[in-house]
């Protein structure tokens, strides 16, 4: 696949293109290397795109990308990332899980972007990896596949595995990697290229902080919010958690309602159901142990909790998420 190779000193990178796709992670994969080879004069990096048959690949927001052949045996890369997206547990075919391991075989380097950690996980290649994924699916990786090593960082680069959350953390991510290869000085002026005013590090948080989501500073809310996140599958008592944070039932209460207009106990419940939302679209996970992992002591009261927030019972939900309808 001549098309598919550069010069024996350049960089040749493949990204496999899975079913709907987030197009601003692989964007922001591919765009930091071409303005490397811009600004450096050199063809540093090569890249080429790949799908399990060579046809064009939609991504998730309807722009079809094409591939510029079909995965096969006779690839030859440097590094080859598994950009990922909406509904990726779709495409757990045996051949693609196959050809990844045969690449691994090989001493590839092998990537994910946003949801391609699954692949690789169900591929059996992230074990014994520090790796990551986007946050949105770090219930359903830990669920799914115990035995990994998750983290929330931005990026991850372990030996041969490079992973990252998605959208714009591959940037940051091969921004890092240029870095590395060929100085601070290129790295640094391919940021400014995309107007990006400094190159995070993989330590940089994924999320927004907590206190810019809920809107508040308050100090004790904060406290309150991050205990409820940090134990969802035992939910503590509103008395056990006023006292770990120092207040009274009553003012926590107060805060509660003054800064986000609700009461504790409603947005611990929310909190609760939210993750139980991920695992039931993210996973195959038996409904009633979806309810367990999310502190609900029985099937049916879960069930009536998920349909008076989301108005459908938690069946209905995952069918609509393997019909496509979430």
């Amino acid at each position: 696949m001549s098309d598919m190779q550069a010069c024996a000193s350049t960089r040749n990178f493949g990204f496999f293109l899975v079913p709907n796709f987030t197009l601003l992670a692989f964007s922001s994969a591919v765009e930091p290397l071409r303005m490397a080879n811009k600004i450096s004069g050199e063809e540093l990096y090569h890249w080429f795109t790949l799908s399990a048959d060579g046809e064009p690949v939609a991504s998730s927001s309807g722009i079809t990308i094409p591939a510029d052949g079909p995965m096969g045996d006779d690839i030859e890369a440097t590094a080859m990332f598994i950009c990922g997206g909406i509904d990726v547990h779709k495409y757990y075919n045996p051949q693609t899980l196959t050809w990844l391991r045969k690449l691994a075989n090989r001493k590839m380097i092998l990537g994910a972007l946003c949801t391609g950690s699954y692949l690789l996980a169900e591929a059996r290649l992230l074990k014994g990896y520090r790796c990551t994924i986007h946050w949105e699916n770090f219930a359903g990786i830990r669920e799914g596949h115990p035995e990994l090593v998750v983290s929330q960082e931005l990026f991850e680069i372990d030996r041969d595995r490079f992973t990252c959350a998605g959208g714009v953390a591959p940037m940051d991510m091969m921004l890092h990697m240029i870095r590395r290869q060929h100085g601070s000085e290129l790295a640094t002026a391919v940021s400014e290229q995309f107007i990006c005013d400094r190159i995070r590090d993989n330590h940089d948080r994924q999320r927004i902080p907590l206190r810019h989501r809920i809107g508040t500073g308050q100090p004790k809310l904060l406290e309150a919010v991050s205990l409820m996140e940090a134990n969802i599958e035992e939910p503590m008592a509103l008395d056990e958690l006023s006292q770990h944070i120092g207040l009274s039932r009553r003012q926590l209460e107060r805060l509660f309602k003054k800064y986000l207009n609700c009461v504790p106990t409603r947005y611990y419940l929310q909190l609760r159901l939210e993750r139980a939302r991920q695992l039931l679209v993210q996973t195959s996970m038996p409904i009633v142990d979806t309810a367990l992992a999310c502190g609900f002591i029985s099937a049916p009261h879960f069930s009536k909790c998920y349909r008076l927030i989301f108005g459908v019972p938690p069946r209905e939900e995952r069918r609509r998420a393997a019909a496509g309808q979430a």
